[in-house]
């Protein structure tokens, strides 16, 4: 789009500007000339930090070591409370993978897998290997969402659908 903007705009404009200099050389005009060149120049300064500013994050494998946390913020309620409850994710430097489901925030089973990355364009790609037998959030790679400043997963389960994975620390729901 600004490739054709400067075809079809700016450079016809430009022209026209430049003619019409020479063509009156009163100081007035010269004012108004300098005043558009700074008026395109501003806008493009604009539009350049703009686009540094929302560019989507591009992931690295580092990126992706931490804990994770259901993200309730997508579908709130009670099934986005109990699957918060019920469900954490981590994956450490060690490119394994822990999944752990939880009774009354303790940890009552886990999952074990590893993870590698692939790029198959500017951002690294979560591919997990879990040990049989897994659980059925983590039958698929997970879907990457990627914002401006940050990034969450999310996985199909065939019994919930898609689960919003988000980083963060767990916490009690009850606040403590």
């Amino acid at each position: 789009m600004g490739g054709l903007f400067l075809l079809l705009i700016l450079f016809p404009l430009a022209a026209v500007v430049v003619i019409s200099l020479g063509v009156s050389r009163g100081r007035p005009y010269r004012k108004v000339v300098v005043g558009f060149w700074l008026s395109v120049l501003a806008v493009l300064f604009i539009s350049i930090i703009f686009r540094i500013v929302s560019a989507k994050k591009e992931l690295e494998k580092e990126d992706f070591y931490g804990e994770y946390v259901i993200d309730r913020n997508y579908f709130p309620g009670k099934q986005a409370d109990w699957q918060y409850e019920k469900f954490k994710l981590e994956i450490k430097e060690n490119d394994s993978l822990y999944f752990y489901v939880l009774e009354g925030g303790s940890v009552v089973k886990t999952f074990r897998g590893t993870i590698t990355t692939v790029r198959p364009y500017n951002s690294d790609r979560l591919k997990i290997q879990m040990e049989a037998p897994t659980h059925h959030v983590l039958a698929r790679n997970p879907t990457i969402y990627r914002t401006a400043w940050s990034f969450y997963l999310v996985f199909y389960s065939p019994r919930f659908q898609n689960v919003y994975f988000r980083k963060g620390r767990w916490k009690p729901l009850g606040g403590t």
